[in-house]
């Protein structure tokens, strides 16, 4: 497969779409609507996900959730992958039947996974599901396997809505992200220890709060950069010190920077 190109497979599963791709091209952050399990089959890469940034290798296994803003950079010459989209409502409604019921939030906990027995079934999978010719009950069975080892690894305590006190410092912040707020005020507000409040907000939203609150504030600035506010008025009235720490985290979060950006929307 020549570099740069891009291979979709007629699909023999409704809901799920499967595509092999051999590129040297870093690609900007994007989102899919789809869940996402691939295997890196040559080479490597770096790419943003929603635990970080993370690198893969050949025998990997990468996956992205949906709506998850993620990129990807080759590391060296380039790398292939294989990855097969699964539309949400069938992840869902296989997750709900593997965890009997327990978990009702549905999210991949990993980006990337250093596991060769799920390597394996995920080339077990990538062929059945491109192979219209193979039996239904043995592309079902692979495919509840995919499913449970990557998606529905996390024990039902885990998946459980977070506490009442997370989202209220949640909401805190929610409500104006532009305020300063300390950590101390989450601890006052939720009557936990600053350290509970840490640590419970990270699990709960895979963010510090300090990250989640940065988050917020690019959002404001994004929409008052688009409603035609100038970049230095914008900056200051999202919560940033400056512009040019807004533009820093504009161009981390959306690849572009907020000049571009305003120009795109003009």
């Amino acid at each position: 497969m020549a570099r740069n190109q891009f291979r979709m497979f007629r699909s023999a599963v409704p809901g799920i779409e499967a595509v092999a791709a051999d590129s040297n091209q870093s690609f900007a952050r994007h989102t899919h609507e789809q869940f996402g399990i691939g295997l890196v089959s040559s080479g490597a890469q770096k790419s943003l996900s929603g635990r970080g940034v993370v690198e893969a290798g050949a025998g990997d296994i990468i996956t992205v959730n949906p709506n998850e803003v993620h990129d990807g950079t080759p590391i060296g010459e380039g790398r292939s992958w294989r990855i097969l989209y699964f539309d949400p409502e069938l992840i869902a409604a296989n997750v709900s039947e593997i965890t009997e019921g327990r978990r009702s939030a549905v999210e991949i906990s990993d980006p990337v996974l250093h596991d060769r027995a799920i390597a394996a079934h995920f080339e077990a999978a990538f062929a059945l599901v491109t192979n219209a010719e193979e039996h239904q009950l043995k592309r079902d069975e692979t495919l509840v396997e995919i499913i449970a080892r990557v998606v529905a690894q996390v024990a039902p305590s885990e998946g459980r809505a977070a506490p009442q006190s997370i989202l209220t410092a949640k909401e805190l912040i929610d409500c104006d992200p532009t305020a300063a707020i300390s950590l101390s005020d989450l601890a006052r507000a939720t009557r936990l220890s600053r350290f509970q409040v840490l640590r419970g907000f990270a699990k709960a939203t895979g963010m510090t709060p300090h990250a989640y609150l940065i988050q917020r504030r690019i959002h404001v600035a994004r929409r008052l950069i688009a409603g035609g506010l100038p970049l230095a008025e914008a900056a200051i009235a999202s919560g940033f010190v400056d512009q040019s720490h807004m533009t820093r985290v504009f161009v981390r979060k959306y690849g572009v920077s907020p000049r571009a950006y305003a120009k795109a929307v003009a």
